[in-house]
């Protein structure tokens, strides 16, 4: 590798861009995106409702950086090469390093009639397609228990207060949460009067709902799938060592475990905590890898030994609407910890959080490494 080295990014999310943003100040980075725009996703429910999102060219936020974009889709990594081939035809991208940061997407091959029946709500798109159906469909199912489906249902449901709001989940509503958690969950389905079905894992989508395997219909004129994710397949296909899930395995400085000179961060890499759990998928656990990987890289090209990510806490911060919403951390060992904050103050603090991970974060990217030095060992 040269003593300046060459770093392609591919990949411009929170971590990709982050990352990008943090590794310029001492290489030469090049950063791979689909689009010239950056998305928030984790405001794509609030998209799926019609409210009006910033639009924040990627330019603006890499202007003085340093950081030469590409506007282009990735088609093929060649490992043996250290190139990066590209939908376009232009010429292959080389690098001494690689950071793998593509992110996720809605698994719609999951269930049958899912990816022709179904909306997902993981990519922008898609979200401003379900704002586009709503104007017409009269009932809307939500199928997903977890935090994307409680907070797509829970936005839905205060927008469209005139419409029949359902939440289909084949396990309990927050499964991940404590019992005073899941029961502020139940208390704001109440209020907002969305239809709760638990334990219903769905069979079948169809154009007029949802067959479940118990044999039940439940009619919907628009179907929102926010169960199951999946990750680009570009890893696997490379040769690189990769789960069964597709997310590329890492080890505890997020460096491939089966190519050294490839990084893999965010939602595409198999991060695990200490016990050896995966971590999960997630703003909150990708900024804590991409701070990690960026120190590595550092380290690394100083001659100093990395130090590893250990992630000893997690945390659960969901919007309800507008006005509600609930924060509750967990230990190591997946258990609360600190009090449980609900209502108009979560949801300022969940907004708190967004702004500041699509704005001041994105902006001042070194707030992540002071965020991250704490995950460190």
């Amino acid at each position: 590798m040269t003593s300046t080295p060459h770093i392609v990014v591919l990949g411009a999310g929170y971590t990709g861009l982050t990352a990008a943003k943090l590794l310029a100040r001492r290489a030469t980075v090049t950063l791979v995106n689909n689009r010239d725009r950056f998305v928030e996703r984790m405001r794509n429910h609030q998209l799926a409702t019609g409210q009006r999102l910033r639009d924040v060219p990627l330019r603006d936020l890499l202007r003085g950086t340093g950081v030469r974009l590409l506007v282009d889709q990735v088609t093929r990594i060649d490992p043996d090469q250290q190139q990066v081939e590209l939908a376009s035809g232009a010429e292959p991208v080389r690098y001494d390093l690689l950071v793998y940061a593509l992110g996720s997407q809605a698994d719609l091959d999951a269930v049958p009639g899912a990816a022709e029946h179904a909306t997902a709500i993981a990519d922008a798109e898609r979200a401003a397609r379900l704002h586009e159906r709503m104007r017409t469909a009269s009932t809307v199912a939500v199928v997903g228990g977890g935090l994307t489906g409680i907070e797509a249902a829970t936005e839905l449901a205060e927008t469209y207060p005139d419409r029949t709001v359902r939440l289909v989940t084949g396990d309990t509503l927050g499964p991940a949460l404590s019992e005073p958690g899941q029961a502020h969950l139940y208390r704001a389905f109440d209020r907002l009067g969305i239809r709760l079905h638990e334990h219903a894992p769905v069979a079948k989508v169809a154009a007029d709902g949802l067959l479940l395997e118990s044999g039940e219909h439940v009619d919907a004129d628009a179907v929102v799938w926010t169960t199951g994710f999946r990750v680009p397949q570009l890893a696997r296909e490379a040769g690189l060592a990769v789960g069964d899930n597709g997310r590329m395995l890492v080890d505890g400085t997020m460096r491939s475990v089966s190519h050294p000179d490839v990084y893999a961060i965010g939602d595409a890499a198999a991060t695990h905590r200490p016990d050896g759990r995966e971590l999960r998928m997630g703003c909150g656990p990708g900024g804590l890898a991409a701070a990690c990987a960026v120190r590595a890289i550092g380290d690394r090209m100083a001659g100093r030994t990395p130090r590893r990510l250990r992630v000893d806490f997690d945390g659960q911060c969901i919007s309800l609407g507008r006005k509600d919403g609930l924060v509750q951390y967990a230990g190591s060992n997946d258990r609360p910890i600190g009090p449980m904050l609900t209502g108009r103050m979560a949801a300022m603090v969940k907004e708190g959080i967004v702004r500041g991970a699509g704005g001041l974060g994105l902006r001042h990217p070194a707030l992540a490494l002071v965020a991250g030095s704490r995950a460190l060992a």
